[in-house]
C-alpha cells in the first residue's frame, strides 16, 4: 500500500516548497509516498469549466479503478488529528488498496471527480490557497503516522 498526493501544477512559492520537503522526508519513514504533479496550461481564454474538465481529465489518468481517492476539499468531513489517524489506519487495515489523496487547483474539482471520490476531506473550516493546503496536509499526514506508531509528536 502506499500514499499518492496529487496536485494540480507546481508549488511556485519556495517557503511552501521548503515545508513541503520537510514532511515528504519525514513521511517515507513511515509509509510508501508517490507526488505528482499534474501540469495545466492555465493560459488566458479558457473558462473555469474548461479548465475544471481539463484536470478531471488528467487526474483521471492518474488513477487506478481500485485506488481509494480522497479529495481534499473545504466542504468534506472535517477531523481532528486522531480522528484522521483512525480513519487513515481503518483504510489501512481494510484494503490494500493505495491511497490517492488530490488538492484540486484554483477552481475546486469537477463534477466528475467530486462523483468518482471515495471520500471528500476539509483541513479546516478556513479557505487556504491550494499551495498551502499541500504543507498543512502534509503536517497532518505525517502527525497521523506519528500518533499511529504512538510516537511523541502529538501531545495528547
Amino acid at each position: 500500500m502506499k500514499i499518492k498526493f496529487i496536485q494540480i501544477n507546481k508549488t511556485d512559492q519556495k517557503w511552501v516548497q521548503e515545508g513541503i520537503d520537510i514532511y515528504e522526508k519525514r513521511i517515507v519513514r513511515y509509509i510508501a509516498y508517490e507526488k505528482v504533479i499534474v501540469e495545466i496550461n492555465t493560459s488566458k481564454g479558457k473558462t473555469p469549466e474548461q479548465t475544471l474538465l481539463i484536470e478531471c481529465d488528467k487526474v483521471f489518468g492518474l488513477i487506478k479503478s481500485n485506488e481509494i481517492l480522497i479529495l481534499l476539499d473545504e466542504i468534506g468531513q472535517e477531523f481532528n488529528s486522531l480522528d484522521f489517524a483512525q480513519f487513515l489506519n481503518k483504510r489501512f487495515t481494510s484494503t490494500s488498496s493505495d491511497i490517492v489523496f488530490l488538492i484540486g487547483g484554483a477552481y475546486g474539482f469537477h463534477e466528475k471527480l467530486k462523483q468518482r471520490a471515495n471520500f471528500t476531506i476539509a483541513l479546516s473550516k478556513l479557505t487556504f490557497t491550494h499551495q498551502m493546503v499541500r504543507v498543512i496536509f502534509l503536517e497532518q499526514l505525517y502527525r497521523a503516522m506519528t500518533i499511529l506508531k504512538n510516537e511523541p509528536y502529538h501531545h495528547l
